[in-house]
């Protein structure tokens, strides 16, 4: 930490958006309105599932430990991206780009992984459904989450080890409205070649890996389906349909932005908007729509807040 003292770079310059007053306007009302969508729908299906003893399943405590990491890639950014809309100095300190950096990666590593287990826990409900309970009993659907976390932080430490030693001295404006390993490391004072490779490497390889393997491993989970009986193929599709979608929404911009090997300042300002804005709101929007349960447990729940208001 001490050749972080060293650097002469103190803070960096988010370019952001170079648009209109209308465009900027657009963005402000349309990232707030998607912003508290983020927080009021992420946070109802925690609650739901907290409150809700009839929700105390793997299925869905995977899915709002999903909605936590949902919420949380999305306030390392939005909340910033709304602020510097309307702000001529988009500065931020080297220590909070730092800081984003690590959280944007811890996140996104954790929630990886939580689509991961899953689809694990979607293959044993459909392909073993009478030890589903002795496979995914509690003990182990919270070692699966201790893992992800585990594999989430070393995700992004094995890359902030890397950058936070790295010299600045000399440009200092990111081409983006966050700060991100690649466009951070392009402006160190050395020769970042082989530091952007591992980066690349850790990011777009790791993404695009488990992207293929979830693919695969849902229709791994159908053809086995169809086996057994054509019958449960239109149902078992129905269920992984949702998580498909959740999975191409998340994925799709990562890898644009990790592997596309001719990124623009627009296009990765667009993918990035995707990913921190819209995904994590449509998630909890697919899973509920799509989930019986679901539903009737927001029913259940919001009822108890109406009566518990009406009583006050």
């Amino acid at each position: 930490m001490d050749q972080v003292n060293d650097s002469v770079i103190t803070e960096f310059v988010l370019l952001g958006f170079a648009q209109s007053l209308e465009m900027q306007f657009f963005l402000f009302l349309f990232s707030s309105f998607f912003y508290v969508g983020i927080i009021l729908g992420n946070l109802f299906i925690v609650f739901t599932v907290i409150f809700d003893p009839h929700l105390h399943s793997p299925m869905y405590i995977l899915l709002a430990n999903l909605s936590l990491m949902d919420l949380g890639l999305s306030s390392t950014t939005v909340p910033r991206l709304i602020y510097d809309l309307f702000t001529d100095s988009k500065v931020i300190f080297f220590h909070n780009c730092m800081i984003q950096m690590f959280f944007i990666h811890v996140t996104g590593g954790v929630e990886m992984v939580l689509l991961i287990v899953m689809a694990f826990d979607r293959y044993t409900a459909v392909c073993k459904p009478l030890h589903y309970l002795t496979i995914m009993n509690p003990k182990m659907c919270m070692l699966l989450i201790v893992a992800a976390w585990v594999i989430g932080v070393i995700h992004a430490v094995t890359q902030f080890v890397f950058v936070i030693n790295l010299p600045f001295c000399g440009p200092n404006q990111v081409g983006s409205f966050y700060c991100d390993f690649p466009r951070v490391i392009k402006l160190a004072c050395m020769d970042t070649y082989r530091l952007e490779f591992v980066v690349t490497a850790n990011s777009g390889f790791l993404t695009m890996g488990t992207f293929f393997f979830l693919i695969v491993s849902y229709f791994f989970i159908l053809v086995t389906v169809r086996q057994y009986s054509s019958k449960d193929l239109s149902k078992a599709f129905f269920t992984l349909s949702a998580h498909i979608i959740v999975v191409v929404l998340f994925f799709a911009p990562c890898i644009c932005l990790y592997v596309w090997p001719f990124p623009t300042k627009s296009l990765d300002n667009f993918f990035a908007i995707v990913n921190f804005v819209v995904t994590p709101v449509l998630n909890p929007a697919i899973y509920t729509l799509r989930n019986k349960d679901m539903k009737v447990a927001m029913r259940r729940l919001s009822r108890q807040i109406l009566s518990s208001r009406e009583m006050m």
